[in-house]
């Protein structure tokens, strides 16, 4: 069996890896210090599992995700975050994610997560298919935030921390023209007026 991991951070690559190697003693594990080097070595070789973090710098693992899905890569892939899973685990699905947990979960989920992607099926906890259901509204539209795209939410929580629109296009490496389209857009999407009301909506539907 061969299992990659990707994370940016050595010691959560390193635990990661003690704890896979634990359950499959005879499996091949290799790492993967960002989204990059991750991206490369999926296209190398071929991998019975990818256990990749949400946000790594050059390339985040959504982004990977979306990139080798559409070059029909189909390894099995699992992602990782600090970030609560009803926040995100819905855009990895889509994606084309087999799985999506948090960093603060028991070590006994995680394991079963492995197993689940690794029987072929696909991973998120009980708890967040109920809170994932508690999204959708009575109508049974989705609540705003789920209707923009990931870039979008990523601006929208910049912004709400505070970041200014040049400190975004920093952060993002994109242009400051660029970062104005997307506020522009999110405030028209989210029928909102301003910063302080985007602010305020991610407050209150604890997207930070």
């Amino acid at each position: 069996m061969n299992i990659l991991i990707a994370d940016d951070h050595e010691l959560v690559r390193g635990g990661l890896s003690r704890i896979v190697s634990e359950v499959f003693p005879l499996a091949k594990i290799h790492e993967a210090p960002n989204g990059l080097v991750a991206e490369k070595m999926l296209r190398a070789e071929n991998w019975d599992l990818l256990i990749m973090d949400m946000s790594m710098p050059g390339k985040t693992g959504l982004e990977v995700l979306k990139q080798v899905r559409a070059e029909s890569d189909k390894t099995p892939i699992l992602i990782i975050s600090i970030h609560p899973e009803d926040q995100y685990a819905i855009r990895v699905l889509k994606a084309g994610g087999n799985g999506y947990i948090t960093k603060a979960c028991p070590r006994a989920d995680f394991i079963n997560a492995v197993h689940t992607i690794l029987r072929g099926k696909k991973y998120i906890s009980a708890e967040t298919t109920e809170k994932l259901a508690s999204l959708v509204s009575v109508d049974g539209r989705l609540e705003q935030h789920e209707a923009i795209s990931d870039r979008e939410l990523e601006v929208m929580k910049l912004i709400a921390s505070g970041k200014t629109v040049s400190e975004i296009a920093s952060i993002l490496s994109l242009s400051v023209a660029t970062i104005s389209t997307y506020r522009h857009r999110l405030l028209e999407k989210m029928k909102l007026k301003n910063n302080a009301e985007l602010t305020l909506y991610v407050i209150n539907n604890k997207l930070v």
